[in-house]
């Protein structure tokens, strides 16, 4: 990769306008990727695992009833000159039954993700397939808008059924490496069931990056992405106005949701008749990001409906 010099930066000809718009373009690509793409993290085993999800139900019973989001959820997120991490907590209107059944099933638990991802404005095809016997996701990145697979990128996603109890699920989904030194790459869903037949959900979304992806994160905060924002606000005494965090917690806080969303829409979805999910889910999708427009809103809504009615129409045959 080609990165620009102060004294190529100064140069103001038309090869180094050139070769700055590659990098820029190259630059978004890759924090599209990121966006997409979830990373590590640690769990907890068993019983131990449940009892400590228990738990954290227990201490966020006022965060999950009082917040900004208008629906019972609370999001944290963390930076280290290494990794990325964001975690969503979440109650939601599904039986626990319900839940484990559609995304922690070894069988169909695989295509019921790909039905999930490809919700995600990044994520432009999914596939389930088996690799000696093991269940794995076929995935593509690349931008906000229609694109050809040829210009994607593609990453293999080992799916993981890691605990199935009678009170608690945990199913991950990880891939080793991805584009420009980044690695570690995992969404972990894990839940339990509480009173009035709904669920608590954990989702986490990480991911490990090099110096290739912090220069890459860098240059678009710094350019086409500078007044992106995340949801955690910053305090400021002089602001009458709530003020949000920015640069890659932004980044990571705003991807972290739109996958939450993707899975409360799915799950919404399941009780409608078979022909009719596919739009269901994308309305519902659509919709909820809508409701945080400062932070989530990218594309129409015609165009996003379009997009991805394409998308997973070219995702129902193996690429």
């Amino acid at each position: 990769m080609h990165v620009l010099t102060k004294s190529a930066a100064g140069n103001k000809g038309p090869g180094t306008r050139r070769m700055r718009a590659v990098w820029l373009s190259l630059a978004t690509l890759v924090v599209c990727l990121l966006a997409a793409m979830p990373g590590h993290a640690l769990f907890a085993q068993g019983t131990d695992a449940a009892a400590t999800l228990r738990s954290k139900f227990q201490s966020l019973t006022q965060q999950l009833e009082h917040n900004p989001f208008h629906r019972q959820l609370y999001m944290d997120s963390s930076e280290s000159p290494t990794n990325l991490k964001g975690d969503i907590y979440a109650v939601v209107d599904y039986p626990f039954a319900t839940v484990n059944g559609a995304l922690n099933d070894p069988a169909n638990g695989p295509a019921n993700w790909c039905d999930v991802l490809i919700l995600h404005l990044n994520v432009k095809y999914c596939h389930a397939a088996t690799n000696n016997g093991a269940a794995r996701l076929d995935v593509n990145l690349g931008k906000k808008v229609e694109e050809k697979l040829s210009s994607t990128y593609r990453v293999q996603f080992n799916y993981r059924s890691a605990v199935a109890a009678a009170d608690y699920f945990r199913v991950e989904l990880n891939a080793d490496t991805g584009p420009l030194s980044t690695k570690d790459y995992r969404i972990v869903l894990e839940a339990i069931p509480v009173s009035g037949n709904r669920t608590f959900l954990h989702l986490t979304y990480a991911y490990g990056y090099g110096v290739a992806g912090r220069l890459a994160m860098k240059t678009y905060l710094s350019t086409i992405g500078s007044d992106k924002v995340g949801f955690t606000t910053v305090n400021d005494a002089s602001s009458g106005q709530p003020e949000y965090i920015g640069g890659v917690r932004g980044l990571l806080e705003r991807n972290t949701m739109r996958y939450y969303l993707a899975i409360d829409a799915y799950l919404g979805a399941l009780q409608a008749p078979a022909s009719a999910r596919l739009q269901q889910r994308l309305t519902t999708w659509f919709d909820a990001t809508e409701q945080y427009p400062r932070q989530l809103h990218e594309v129409d809504r015609d165009d996003y409906l379009q997009m991805k009615h394409n998308e997973y129409r070219r995702q129902q045959t193996a690429q």
